[in-house]
């Protein structure tokens, strides 16, 4: 099993964790990113996730098919969120399972990873101040552009 989507909604990690369940897994790893209210010394009250939905969610499957052919006994789900999300809200989930855990945190680790390096998903800070400020951006020549 391998999902990987772009949201629009808030992401729930007991159904995700629920979704992946398997009696051939010993281990199931959970990452999850979550809205923080400082960032660079600045006081922040929400933000936004944008994205062209086309092509983030094809690097998305591209990472997760990635993560499965290094290790093809995982299950794993990722989901980013995209709009509108104040503190706390969960802005990503990575789920991995597999048989030992090894295998479940490398996995997951990795997806994280990759998804922060290289999925074209762009983020606005709102400031306590009133101030807005896209943030954290996805270099362009970070993903292969869509065949």
């Amino acid at each position: 099993m391998m999902r990987a989507t772009l949201v629009d909604r808030p992401i729930d990690l007991s159904a995700l964790c629920g979704e992946i369940a398997n009696p051939r897994h010993g281990a199931l790893t959970t990452f999850i990113g979550t809205v923080r209210n400082r960032n660079d010394g600045r006081a922040v009250v929400a933000l936004d996730y944008s994205a062209y939905p086309e092509m983030a969610e094809r690097e998305l499957e591209r990472i997760a098919t990635e993560a499965v052919a290094r290790w093809p006994e995982c299950d794993l789900l990722v989901e980013h969120r995209v709009g509108h999300l104040a503190l706390g809200d969960t802005a990503v989930a990575v789920v991995a399972a597999a048989p030992h855990r090894d295998t479940a945190f490398a996995a997951c680790r990795y997806l994280i990873e990759e998804v922060k390096r290289r999925v074209p998903v762009w983020k606005r800070e709102h400031y306590a101040d009133g101030t807005r400020e896209w943030v954290n951006q996805v270099p362009a020549s970070s993903f292969t552009p869509p065949k």
